[in-house]
């Protein structure tokens, strides 16, 4: 797996989400680099990880992650929240805090899960995938943008950054609507042992803000905030905003020294 390192100061793992790369967070890592030593992940199949061998499971990636990065919080975007809930969830001791970016232990509604997507969309996707490989992904990133008061400026950086590794695998894209249709790992938030922040956007129509709320509401020692005028990628058009938010969360979290 490609693990892209810059910046200086303390870690911080981050991971994107589904058919995208470590390089879509460069809005946000110009603004933590100087403050923070950054870990940017290509999950398997995705950017230059493209042909990994690793499995796109929330326990194979952090297990192959952990292998390469320090102890350090984890931040997950969308999919990427999946991989960093369950390495905060599994091994406490390496992940001493976790932030949620857009992300949620559930992805689809459900009798018990109100504020989900339907599980239709994920498998239209995946259909998709198979007639019209890069209509599908564009029609998935033009869902992300979708609702952001700067819809056009933040489809714009996704189209951009899209294929800029390289096209995803196609057998992995499908893996991981998979496991956005069917993860569920909300049993794990009453046993996180370190602080989270749950960061959403108020416009995303992908993630609904109230999911990631009742989601931190299930977390002993968690915080919600939420990006007012962000979408599903609120880094990318409120990167200022967001960063702000990491570093006051990560000032006040445990050092992995002292976890």
């Amino acid at each position: 797996m490609y693990i892209e390192t810059l910046g200086e100061g303390p870690p911080l793992v981050l991971l994107h989400g589904w058919a995208m790369h470590g390089g879509v967070f460069a809005p946000l890592a110009a603004r933590l680099r100087e403050r923070r030593t950054l870990y940017l992940v290509d999950l398997p199949g995705h950017g230059r990880s493209r042909d990994s061998a690793v499995p796109l499971t929330p326990e194979d990636c952090a297990a192959a992650i952990l292998e390469r990065v320090p102890a350090a919080p984890w931040c997950g975007w969308s999919l990427g929240g999946l991989v960093a809930l369950h390495a905060a969830a599994t091994r406490a001791a390496s992940v001493p805090a976790l932030l949620m970016l857009c992300a949620s232990p559930r992805f689809v509604r459900g009798a018990d899960w109100r504020y989900g997507m339907s599980p239709e969309i994920f498998r239209d996707f995946a259909s998709g995938l198979r007639g019209d490989y890069r209509g599908t992904l564009e029609r998935f990133i033009a869902l992300e943008a979708y609702g952001s008061t700067d819809a056009r400026g933040e489809l714009r950086a996704l189209r951009e950054e899209l294929f800029a590794r390289g096209e995803p695998a196609a057998h992995v894209l499908a893996d991981g609507l998979e496991l956005l249709e069917t993860a569920d790992l909300r049993d794990a938030l009453p046993r996180l042992a370190q602080p989270s922040l749950w960061i959403a956007g108020r416009r995303d129509r992908l993630v609904d803000p109230r999911a990631m709320r009742e989601a931190a509401a299930l977390a002993p020692d968690a915080r919600f905030a939420q990006v007012e005028h962000g979408g599903h990628a609120p880094f990318l058009t409120h990167a200022d905003e967001v960063a702000a938010l990491i570093g006051d969360f990560l000032d006040g979290a445990p050092s992995p020294e002292a976890s």
